[in-house]
Order: structure tokens, then sequence, then C-alpha cells
């Protein structure tokens, strides 16, 4: 249907196949009856798919045609079915009998238990005919003792009726008695029909009188009808009704005449009008009118003098309603999202009754006061997210709440007489003048303003008791703030501060965080005068010491979480630490320990969690083991040589030793049931006996590495819940090689490949959603053989940033409705309805992402697409997802990451300097190290390839190698060629640790890389990269592969509160659908083997590459549930990752996709000498020696102009013939 005349001509032809009844259903909810006036389905379906973000007619027939679709919107021929809300308890044909006296005689009826009532009709015509209908809630149904199986059913009140039922046989006479006495005895008075695709409320409802509260929220309830809305007064008893989200299009007035009404919600409904009717209801308290298009209200609405609630919110209202003056019993304003430009306090002074104004999210420029009148009734004034540049509210007298987050505002001035809370943040404020001085002022947001210095009056506020001032100028603080007897949480993080005041007195502070400030050193009496102390932060300094915890060997302090990270710290603070003995966190990473004291690591008893990453140590003391409560230890980036004994504490949860110098480890017969996560990445001369291999088997990691021209890179963060970062983890490499068959325009492939992706979550996106990102590095599509680029997609909040000659540049975009004003205005124009907390319908603060289909067409998946030419400046790529980026700037994210020569230990640093600084969530980062030079030459320098050389540099991309046009020679091309190395790593923050756990296993079997040549030199020894499938890139074909291990996702082991049973998760399981799973992930390093460089070029056929199956390597794939199975030739990676039964839509259709441990290509001539070598290895396998090759490749520098040459990995696999595998290095912190 590429036309709009071939469009009528299919609807025409599907017209007559399909009943007038047809229904439609979107998002797994039944929406409506399409009768023959709007079937239109095709223009259904096409509107549905240009709405998420095609745009080629052609892409959007296929998409049509795709069963996985089916998820999202689908038709159905023949009546909806309403099984399961009948409410049919019991019928049956008998003797019956009616009134009490012997006037009437039996006669055989059809007598049905209907809901809360008895119904009695015609045998013939039970339906159709007359019926009597007995309501049984609060009558009797009593025993007839005169006659056999007679039951006698009574209703209750002054006209009550009764009828005698004579029934066949024993059964049913109990059964009866015993349904209706359940009847009798209850009280119906809520119904809750929400969510039940209704069009009509159920006629059996009608018969039960004392229904005072219906909810028919999300439906799509409609006027005309037996049950239809113009049946709603029939129900006398009514009190609250509930019509939200039904499309109404126009107010229903039949509403207007349940006079009983105190309740009613009619939001979401496309309303234009309020008809003047509305004025009947005298007893209405509540009315709920947001998210409508509403500009105006009626006069009559006035004079409900009862109405104490009125939301008006995410409407058309361009000034505040007049008739609200006369609803005096309404105290809050609720106009959040509308279109009000200009505030007039003078307004506000007529509408006395108003004590709450929620002007949040709409278009003020300014608030006016043209007289000095004062207003006096408001307490509580929201003015979030509006265009203020200055705001002055002295005459609100009585004020005690304010917010006014993200505006502009330049200055601020207020009343102080009953102030209580200010929240200011986010704006350009340089001062605050509050007149007189606060002494009710209880908690302060200042943070992210211009403030140089603290105002006078901050520090005579006698009540304060949180001062939040972080991301300002401060260069100091003032004695008296710090000595306040009332202040107990005090952030100045991100400040330019150089000394901390002394305390002159025991204070209450609890909380104090000094981080990213200039100090050198802290207050001598900082800890004993602030008993009360239990948390500091003092990262990102530039302390050599810590003051001591008290002035006498008992020590009274109470801290229990200490953040030392980015310090000049040496091992002379551990004596310190030491009289801190209820320390439960202690961050001291990237100091410059050398050891840790044995005897005071000791007493450190309650210690939970422990982070000593990046100093140089050597070993852990021994004394760990007397931390009986450790779960998490942090150790990666030092010198460490000795394991520590740490696997027997009982509740050890993670452990990172990566990027050490171990050189061998000795477990316990069995792994702690408690552990978690294991990494042991980075230690190049780490042993391992293959008992332990074995131990690992079933919990193993990958370490990789991956030299390639083309690459592509991603992460996903799943906010709470793991399964969509999962699947999209295992499909997205292979949608986008789909998509870059179709096009070469990189915002066509790439929007496609997100779009795609989206349907292919199928049922588990529904409600489920996560953030993607995806960086892919490809030649410029007009000129093939020229330089490359850098193609970035996202949706959400992950993000990408390009360090170019040492200054970030951002390459993607944000969204969040906080970030992006076009999105918010976007959502608001649909009618969302967005809570305080910027959160689409309570669910997401992002309006775009993969998933979440339930809330389109607020939330989409259509993602942001960029392409940035890359040069010889460009030194590394960092992904990263939002809490890295929230705590780390994209400056010291690059400033990090440069002084760091390890691509793995980059990312690792990046991770543990944001929960350094306060983060509380997982935290997921990627390096990618770019090597660019200008002779568009990456040919190693001359080394012997027999010689052992270091570890290979971690990396985690899919790549996209070019494919040559003849199988055995690559064809030359000129260009900036390139080499990319990367690492990733997913952390998670808090004392409990959690797991990402991967379903990857440690390559087994390695050889050193063979010296790299360039397209533009080839030579005996290329080692090209040959993976299955084709690429059409211009005229040069290529290959790509997803490597399930080359994004990282972050998680949090627990639901995001949309699944029908919101229960609280348990720590350290992960809920996936309908089971629970411990995951334990260990990461061991690749051990390698020493062989000769193969002399041969690699080269495959196309179509035989894609029918090479799968390996696993030395063992089996890990399923999500810990069990092992034998590799298979075609694993499908959803459903190993998940479990999941085999469905015929959704994501249970992807196409079986390659296990991530593909086999090594190996030429034939050296397949021989290394079945050799395998066979003749001791039990023993050990690492290679230490390195003798030159400095230059031992110690790579990011500005180097060739990368330094490292061996990756033979795997012998079940084949005929061995294929060289990818070194791939994923991790979870």
């Amino acid at each position: 249907f590429n036309t709009a005349g071939s469009i009528h001509g299919w609807e025409a032809a599907l017209r007559s196949l399909i009943s007038c009844c047809t229904l439609l259903s979107l998002v797994g909810r039944i929406l409506s009856d399409l009768f023959d006036g709007e079937l239109r389905p095709l223009q259904m379906v096409y509107d549905y798919l240009a709405s998420m973000g095609y745009t080629d007619p052609v892409r959007v027939q296929q998409e049509a045609a795709n069963s996985d679709l089916s998820c999202l919107i689908r038709f159905y021929s023949g009546k909806y079915s309403t099984t399961g809300q009948e409410r049919t308890l019991l019928k049956g044909v008998f003797s019956v009998r009616k009134g009490k006296t012997q006037l009437h005689k039996w006669a055989e009826r059809q007598v049905i238990l209907c809901g809360t009532c008895l119904i009695v009709a015609s045998v013939k015509d039970s339906l159709t005919g007359k019926m009597h209908i007995l309501p049984l809630v609060g009558g009797k149904v009593e025993e007839v003792k005169r006659r056999q199986h007679c039951l006698m059913f009574s209703s209750a009140g002054s006209q009550a009726q009764t009828y005698f039922v004579n029934f066949d046989t024993l059964a049913d006479y109990q059964r009866w008695h015993r349904q209706a006495s359940k009847v009798v005895s209850q009280t119906v008075s809520l119904v809750d029909l929400s969510c039940y695709s209704l069009e009509t409320v159920p006629e059996y409802l009608f018969y039960s009188q004392d229904i005072t509260h219906l909810n028919l929220r999300h439906n799509f309830m409609s006027l005309q009808g037996p049950g239809g809305l113009l049946n709603l007064p029939r129900f006398s008893q009514l009190k609250s009704l509930n019509l939200s989200h039904n499309r109404l299009g126009v107010f229903p007035e039949c509403v207007c005449e349940i006079l009983t009404l105190t309740e009613l919600n009619l939001s979401c409904n496309s309303l234009h009008t309020v008809p003047g009717q509305i004025g009947n209801l005298q007893s209405l308290q509540t009315l709920s009118l947001d998210g409508n298009h509403l500009s105006s209200l009626p006069e009559e609405l006035g004079g409900l003098f009862q109405l104490n609630s009125l939301g008006l919110s995410f409407n058309n209202f361009s000034h505040i309603p007049a008739v609200l003056e006369r609803l005096s019993a309404v105290d809050k304003l609720a106009m959040a999202g509308n279109r009000v430009e200009s505030l007039e306090l003078c307004t506000l002074v007529r509408m006395s009754h108003l004590k709450i104004i929620d002007l949040r999210l709409n278009r003020l420029r300014w608030v006016k006061s043209e007289n000095l009148e004062a207003v006096n009734q408001v307490t509580q004034l929201d003015l979030r997210d509006n265009c203020l540049d200055s705001l002055d509210l002295s005459s609100v007298c009585n004020l005690e709440t304010l917010h006014c987050q993200r505006n502009q505002l330049g200055t601020l001035t207020l009343g102080g007489f009953t102030l209580r809370m200010l929240h200011a943040s986010s704006n350009r404020l340089t001062t605050v003048n509050i007149y007189p001085v606060p002494n009710q002022l209880t908690h302060m947001d200042l943070s992210q303003n211009l403030l140089e210095y603290l105002p006078d009056w901050v520090c005579d506020c006698r009540k304060i008791e949180m001062l939040d001032v972080t991301h300002n100028l401060l260069s100091e603080l003032p004695s008296r703030l710090l000595n306040s007897l009332s202040l107990r949480k005090l952030l100045t993080g991100n400040n330019r501060l150089q000394r901390v005041p002394d305390l002159l007195d025991h204070v209450p502070l609890e909380a104090l965080d000094l981080q990213h400030n200039k100090l050198a050193e802290l207050p001598e009496s900082l800890f004993y005068k602030a008993l009360n102390l239990k948390y500091l932060n003092v990262s990102a300094n530039a302390l050599e010491s810590i003051p001591p915890s008290s002035q006498s060997e008992e020590s009274l302090s109470t801290l229990q979480e200490f953040y030392l990270t980015g310090n000049n710290l040496n091992e002379n603070c551990g004596a310190v630490l030491v009289g801190h003995q209820n320390l439960r966190i202690l961050h001291i990473a990237y100091n410059q320990l050398l050891s840790f004291p044995a005897s005071k690591l000791s007493k450190l008893e309650l210690l939970e969690e422990l982070n000593l990453s990046g100093n140089k140590l050597k070993t852990i003391p021994s004394t760990v083991s007397s931390c009986k409560r450790l779960h998490t230890l942090i150790a990666h980036s030092n010198h460490i040589t000795v394991f520590p004994e740490i696997l027997n504490l009982p509740e050890i949860k993670l452990v990172d030793l990566s990027c050490n110098e171990l050189t061998e480890i000795q477990l316990p017969d069995s792994l702690p049931p408690t552990l978690q996560e294991l990494d042991l990445t980075g230690n190049s001369s780490l042993m391992l006996e293959h008992k332990t291999l074995n131990l690992f088997r079933f919990v193993g990691g990958v370490e990789s590495s991956v030299y390639s021209v083309e690459a592509c890179y991603g992460i996903f963060d799943g906010d709470r819940n793991e399964e969509v970062p999962r699947l999209l983890q295992c499909t997205m490499g292979d949608v986008l090689c789909e998509e870059l068959q179709h096009s070469s325009i990189d915002s066509v492939y790439m929007c496609n490949t997100f779009l795609t992706s989206h349907r292919k979550l199928g049922m588990a996106g529904q409600k489920l959603g996560a953030s993607a990102l995806l960086c892919y590095i490809h030649r410029e599509t007009s000129d093939p053989g020229g330089n490359f680029c850098l193609t970035v997609a996202n949706v959400g909040t992950c993000q990408a940033v390009l360090c170019r000659n040492g200054r970030p540049v951002p390459l993607s975009k944000v969204y969040s409705l906080e970030n992006c004003t076009e999105e918010m205005e976007r959502v608001k124009l649909s009618k969302a309805i967005i809570t305080e907390d910027n959160k689409v319908s309570g669910v997401t603060c992002c309006s775009r992402l993969l998933g979440c289909s339930y809330l389109s067409p607020w939330v989409l998946p259509k993602p942001w697409v960029h392409t940035e030419p890359l040069c010889s400046q460009d030194e590394f790529l960092i992904l990263g997802n939002r809490a890295l980026f929230e705590r780390v700037s994209y400056q010291e994210a690059v400033c990090t990451v440069q002084a760091v020569q390890d691509p793995r230990a980059a990312a690792k640093k990046l991770c543990s300097l944001a929960q350094s600084y306060g983060c509380k969530d997982n935290i997921g980062a990627v390096v990618v190290s770019l090597h660019i030079g200008e002779d568009s030459c990456t040919c190693d320098p001359l080394v012997s390839t027999t010689e052992s050389r270091g570890p290979p540099p971690a990396t985690v991309p899919a790549t996209v190698t070019p494919g040559p046009s003849d199988p055995v020679n690559l064809s030359s091309s000129s260009g900036i060629v390139t080499e990319f190395s990367s690492e990733t790593s997913a952390s998670e923050m808090g004392s409990e640790a959690g797991s990402t756990a991967s379903d990857e296993h440690p390559s087994s079997g390695p050889v050193s890389r063979p010296e790299r040549r360039c397209s533009l030199h080839p030579a005996t020894t290329l080692c090209g990269i040959m993976v299955p499938g084709s690429v059409g890139t211009g005229t040069h074909p290529g290959l790509f592969q997803r490597q399930p291990s080359c994004a990282t996702f972050s998680s949090n082991q627990s639901d995001n509160g949309l699944d029908s049973d919101d229960e609280a998760p348990l720590e350290g399981v992960i809920s996936n659908g309908s089971k629970l799973e411990v995951e334990v992930d260990i990461h061991c390093c690749a051990f390698q083997l020493r062989s000769g460089a193969p002399d041969t070029v690699c080269g495959r056929e196309i179509a035989d590459l894609k029918k090479s199956p799968s390996t696993s390597s030395l063992f089996g794939k890990k399923l999500s549930n810990g069990s092992v199975v034998a590799p298979e030739d075609s694993h499908n990676l959803i459903e190993v990752a998940l479990e999941a039964p085999k469905k015929k839509s959704g994501y249970f259709t992807a196409p079986a996709q390659q296990d991530p441990e593909d086999q090594l290509i190996v030429p034939p001539s050296l397949e021989q000498e290394v079945r050799e070598q395998l066979r003749g290895q001791s039990p023993l396998v050990s690492g290679p020696s230490a390195p003798s090759t030159p400095t230059s490749l031992k110690d790579p520098v990011w500005d180097h102009p060739h990368p330094p040459a490292f061996p990756s990995s033979l795997v012998p696999g079940p084949g005929p013939a061995p294929m060289l595998q990818q070194e791939v290095y994923d991790t979870a912190l």
C-alpha cells in the first residue's frame, strides 16, 4: 500500500473478509469495536508505525506484515469475549413459587444466581422475556422444612419479596444454599472494572443498588447501548465515579444526573468543554479534569459550594479561571502543564481560599505584583520548570514552601516570616534575599547555581537542618554555619573550598559532603566535636592526612560511611581509621597506599564494603577474615600478587581483584553460596589449575580483544529491570547487520535498527523498557575507501562522549523530561500526566525508550542519530549510563581516562569514582581507545611473533570487518585506518553487591597474535576476523557480527513497579519473569598458550561462514538458572538467556543467534601444529611470562600513533578446523 489509492483498495478487500464487529487491540489491550464507518485497519497500522518513527511506506508495509507486530497492534474478527467478567454463579430450571402465601402456584422457571441478584425468568424466553430480579444483599436464604430440597429467597427492606425454589436433588440444594448464603452476607459497594476494555457496563451491575464506588478507568466506554453511560443514573447510591482514560471526546452530560456523586474523575478524555449541567452536582467534592483540552470553565461550576478539590492540570488554560473565585472550599489550584505565561498576585488575593498553588510546567515568564497588597493565604507555591528570570514573592507573607527549580532565576526575593522549605536548584542565582531571617526554615536547596558566597542570614537560621549548596562557586564556608546547633546535613561538594572552619563546640551534624573541592586538610576537631557524624565524603580533594577520631584512646565515633577516594593519602591513615569502629562502608581508592596495616584492619569488624582500588598495594592483609560482615571487596588496579583469604567470609558477595599481578589462586572446594561475582580479569600472569577452571565453568566470564577497522559498541540501561537490556544485548547487533544490508544512510539504518529492536522485544517490551545507545564506526558511505565516521544513535539517558584534543565532545542526546525542552513540550501536547518527579505517568523520566509500549505515544522508540567524522585528534570514546554521568562530568571523565593507560582499568576507575561520589545506582561504562594515523597505516612494529607479549587490552565491540571482494586478499584502499580497543565495566553501587551475570565463560586456548598489517601493506601474516553475514557498504561488502558481551547494561535485580505483583525484591535475587534466580558471575582472565603465527591469509567464503555452527569452547553454555547444557548448532540466545517458552510471536521468534564464544579461524597449514601444542599441555596452564617487548609496546599511551601488538586466543572447537575468536571483555562490578 504505497499510495493512498492502493491503501483504500486493500481496505475494501479487507472489509469483505472481516465482520463489522472487528476489534482493535493496542499494546495487548482491547481498545474498541471497529464499526463499518471506521473500519480502516491498514490506515490504523500505517498511522501507528508512522508515529513510532517509520517514514518509508515500503518499510511500513514490511513491518505491518511481521508477526511480531501483534504484540503492539492487532485486529480480531468476531465479538469480543468477556469471559471471566460475567457474574453468573448458578443457573438451572426448577419449580418456583412467588410470595409466602398460597395464592401463587408452583411453576417451572429459569432461575439464575447472578452477582448479588436472583433472576427468575420464563424458560423459553429467559433472556428476552420478562425477568423478575430479586436483590439478595442484606436479605435472607432459609431452608423450607415442610418441603424437601426447598429454599426461600427474600430481599431486604420494607418492600421485600420472597421466592420459593424447589430443587431436584440434594446436591443442587446444597450448592445453591451455600452460594446464596455468601451473597446475602456480603455488601457490594466498591466495583473496580478498570483496564477491562469495556464498552458498556455489565448489565448485572445495575441490579446491585448499593454500589457506591465505580471505577471504569482505562476502558472504551460508549454513551449508547444497554450498558452505556446513559444508564449510569440507574445507580441510585453512587458516590464515586472514575471515567478517566476512556477517550470520550465529549463530556458525558448523563453523569450530571447522578445527584449523589461526591467524586468524579474525567481525566484524559480529550474533553474541550464542560457543560453547564455540572452545576446540578451539588454534593460534588472532588472533580478531576486533568489531561484534557479545556481552556475555560462554565459559570455554573461556581455553584458547587462543597467542591474542595479541582484538577485542571495539563489542559490549555492561558489564565486562572475567574470562576475559581466563587469556589470557596477549594484550597489547591492544580494547573500544572497549562499555558499560563504570567501570574498576577492580585488575582490570588481575590481567591482568598487558595492555599496551595501548583503552576509547574507552564510558560510563566513573570510574576507580577502591581500593588503592595499582601497575599496572606498562600502557603505552598510550585513554579518549577518555567521561564522565570527573576522572582519577588516578598508580598506572599505566609509562604511556607517554595519550589522554583529549573528556571533561569538570577535573583530571588522572599519573605522569611513563615518560610520552612526552599527548593531553588538549577538556576543562575548569585544571591538570595530573604527578610526577615527565616527562623522556621529547615530545608534549603540552592545547588547548581552561581553562588560565590552564602548570605549572612543563612548562619542566623535557628532551625535549619539540611543545606545543599553543591555545584556552586563557593570558596569558603562561614564558621557559624558549621557550628550551627540545628544543622544535620550539609552538602557542599563541587565548589572551590580550600579549608573547612574549625568546630568550636559539639554539633549535631550527621552528614557532611565535601567532595570535589581543594581541601588539603580537615579540621583537627572534626570527629570528636561532631559525634553524630555518620556520613563523610571528602573524595576528589588533596588530602594527605585525616584527623584523629578522638583526643584519647577511647573513640566515640559513630561514623558509618567514609569516602576518601582520589586524595593523596598514604598507609599512615590506617592507624586513624581504626578509631572509627562503626564503619560499614570505606572507600579509599586512588590514593598512595603501599600497604594497609593488618592489625588495624582486623578491628573494623563491622565493615561491609571496602574499596582499595587504584593504590599500590601488593597484598590484602589476611586479617580481612576478621571482618565477618564484609560482602564487597574491590581492590582492582593494584599490584596484588597473592589472592586474599576472602572466600571464607560468611556474607561475601563481590570480589574484584582485576588489573593486578596475581600469579595463582587457591579456592575452596566449592564457592561460597553468597558469592555473586569474582572478577580476576587483567591478571596476565595468573596460573589456573584445571580444577579451578572446572569450578569456573558454570559461571565463567570472557576476556578478549578485537583488532578491526569497523566496530559497533553498545550500552543498555534497564534502570530496575534486567530482562529488556538482556534481550537488546542479544539481538541488536544482528538487527543492525540486517539493516545495513537494506540502506547505507546512517539516519535510516540506525533508526530502523532501534525500531525493529523495539518490536522484537515482544511481550517483554509492553510494560518494561530500557535506554539504549549504539556507536557504529565505519567508513564514509560516500567514499568507501575514505575516512572513518562514528554514527551514534540513542534513546533514553545513555550517553557517548568523544575525546578530541583532550576535550570532551558529546555525541548523544539525553532524552529525559528535565534535560530536553522539546521533548517535554511534545509529551505535554499529547496530554500525558507528568508527576511532580517529572515522570511520564509516574513511570519513567525518559520520553524515548525501547519498550514501555503501553506508554505510547508519550514514550517513543525513535532514536537520536548523529554522525561524527573521525580524525587523528580523536583519542578515545566513553560510553556510560545515566548513573555515571550524573556523578562524573564529561571533562572529569576525559581527564580520568587520559591518566590511565589501560582501557579496562580506565573504565573500572570511572565506575569506582562514580560510586565514591555517592552514586547508589548501577553504573555502566565503556572505554574505546582509538588509534587513528594520518598515513592510513596500522601495521605493527616489527616484533618476533614467537615472543611472549603483554596482556591484550580488553575490548567489547561487535566488529565490522571490511570483507574483501576476493576471499583471499583484502582490496587496497586509501583513507584513515583505525584500531579500537575497549573496556566495559558494569557496576552496581550500594551496600548490597549486585550482579549483571554474564552468560559467557572463559575462553579456553590461546595463541599470541601475529604481526598485524594494514590494508595498504598486506603481508603473509594477515589475520582477518571473519564472521557470518555480509554488509553492503557502497561497493565494498563488509562482514558484521554481534557480540552479546559488547554492550554493558545495568540492572538492580528488581522489577520497575509495573508488574502485577509489586512485591519488594529479594536482596541479591533477580526477578526474571515467573522465576527467581541468584546469579553468580566469575570473570577469570584468558589464559594463554604460545603458538607460532600463521603464515597464510585467513579467509572463508561468506556462504560457508553463514553455515558455521556456534561453539562454546571447552564448556557448555550456562543458562540463567545456573545449569549447563551441551553446545548446540543453533542457539537462540533469547530463549537460552531467559528460558522462555517457544512462542510464535514477540521476541521469541528472533532469529537464532551465534554463541558469543565463536571458534577461531586457523589456516589449514597450521592446524596440525596447533593440535599438537594443545595435546601437549600440562594440567597446569600458565599465562605468558613477563613481557620483554620494547617499552612502547608494554606501556601503550593514548596518543601512540600505532597500537601495540597483543596476543589473541586460539580456541579448539569441535568443528573440522578451529577458527579465530575475537577477544571480548565484559565485567560487572
